[in-house]
């Protein structure tokens, strides 16, 4: 069953977002696994720095810029998740069209305020 939420662009530093974002995943309960540009630990979750070949994503939560995504387009598609966020600075015109070619879903939205608000 897939059910894991992957975080890409995680940081070990307490000011990011991305690490905020695992702190309220892993809070609620939920399965998250993390990739960033280097190895590290937020709570219980490893951030691995290679794209390891999940086979259990639900959701993709972006926290890359634009131009940082693209060395990532076929490796997310290749995990086949049900839908991808964009979060605030994050959006891609470019590769919402590529999602939405290969039927994942993408949301433009930020993850802190969909588990604020429970509608992740």
């Amino acid at each position: 069953m897939k059910n894991v939420t992957l975080v890409i662009g995680a940081s070990t530093n307490p000011n990011r977002y991305s690490n905020i974002a695992i702190k309220r995943l892993r809070g609620k309960g939920l399965s998250t696994s993390a990739i960033g540009l280097r190895k590290g630990k937020v709570l219980d979750v490893d951030i691995d720095d290679e794209k390891v070949p999940y086979t259990t994503i639900d959701t993709v939560t972006l926290y890359l810029n634009p131009k940082r995504q693209e060395e990532y387009y076929n490796y997310i598609i290749s995990l086949k998740p049900r839908r991808v966020i964009f979060n605030p600075g994050t959006e891609n015109m470019e590769f919402i069209k590529l999602l939405k070619e290969n039927n994942i879903e993408s949301e433009i939205s930020c993850t802190l305020v969909l588990l604020s608000t429970n509608q992740y």
